[in-house]
């Protein structure tokens, strides 16, 4: 589907949980062959923004037919290659039976389980026999840089880590009742085209020095998408991948290179301890978690390959 690529980028080395910075060798994309023809013939997208989109525009090109859950009526009337209908995540009613389900919906917000999640859970009567799962690497926690695997420890300190464990293990008990296969991707900061923090480098928000800052993974957001498509494909049923570049650096290295991409002013450089009275709170829960992710069972078992193999081979496509 893509050409092969090699790239050389930054990757993290671990430094009292901090991370600097080194280099890897470059890595070559393999072909999407096959994967299309292990699809059904049809997929639901429930959480359709941009990630939901991108997958939708993927399934436009193979034999397996997007369809959505929209709760605003006027997206009805926008051109879009998804089948769509309208679906209140909130006040779920069931949709019957499905092969495929993407669930990108993020999680309520009233308190620190997936209460939205749940009831929409509790509210199918229908067999939905795969849903593939969007979650997030903070459920781990502190980590202290150390390089992970998805058998790491569960400890979440952030409220959105307490949700996305509390998401994934009423999936896993569904799953545990005979419902469907879940698979569930734990996925870092997303990055890409209309992504990028311009905003915040325009309003000169400072960042943590880059000696200092906490080690973080990223994953360019057409990958992601691809990424999600494997796993519906090979995904094996009940268990969680990374989906990350696999070339970990910092968030001091994000916004440095996101500003020298831009054109625009670097950001002001703050010590650690000063950080935390200036950064906002759900900024600064970034800042107090650091860990580097392994990807051997993204490459192995869902056998993808990222076409972004880190900040410096996929930043560029942002602005192109």
């Amino acid at each position: 589907m893509a050409k092969g690529i090699a790239a050389l980028g930054p990757v993290a080395s671990q430094r009292r949980g901090r991370c600097t910075l080194t280099q890897q060798a470059g890595v070559t994309l393999p072909a999407m062959s096959g994967l299309f023809s292990l699809l059904p013939p049809r997929a639901l997208i429930a959480g359709y923004g941009d990630i939901g989109m991108r997958v939708a525009r993927l399934l436009h090109d193979s034999p397996c037919t997007p369809h959505a859950l929209l709760r605003d009526a006027r997206r009805l009337l926008q051109p879009d290659v998804a089948q769509r209908q309208l679906h209140d995540l909130d006040q779920p009613q069931d949709i019957g039976d499905w092969p495929l389900l993407f669930w990108f919906a993020p999680p309520s917000t009233q308190d620190e389980g997936d209460a939205r999640l749940r009831g929409w859970l509790a509210a199918q009567r229908g067999r939905i026999t795969r849903i593939v799962y969007i979650s997030t690497p903070a459920v781990y926690g502190d980590c202290q840089g150390r390089w992970i695997d998805e058998d790491e420890a569960l400890a979440p300190r952030s409220a959105r880590g307490r949700r996305r464990l509390d998401a994934e293990r009423a999936l896993l008990h569904w799953q545990s009742q005979g419902a469907g296969e879940v698979i569930i991707l734990r996925v870092p900061g997303i990055y890409g085209p209309g992504r990028l923090p311009i905003e915040r480098l325009r309003q000169g928000l400072p960042i943590v020095k880059p000696e200092q800052s906490p080690c973080s993974n990223r994953i360019h957001a057409d990958d992601l998408a691809r990424a999600a498509l494997h796993a519906a494909a090979y995904g094996r049923a009940g268990r969680a991948y990374h989906v990350s570049d696999g070339t970990p650096s910092s968030m001091a290295d994000y916004f440095i290179r996101c500003a020298q991409l831009l054109g625009l002013p670097q950001p002001p450089q703050l010590d650690y301890a000063q950080a935390q009275a200036a950064l906002s709170p759900a900024m600064w829960s970034f800042m107090e978690e650091s860990r580097r992710l392994k990807t051997d069972r993204l490459r192995s078992e869902l056998k993808f390959t990222p076409r972004y193999p880190d900040l410096a081979s996929g930043l560029p496509s942002c602005i192109q």
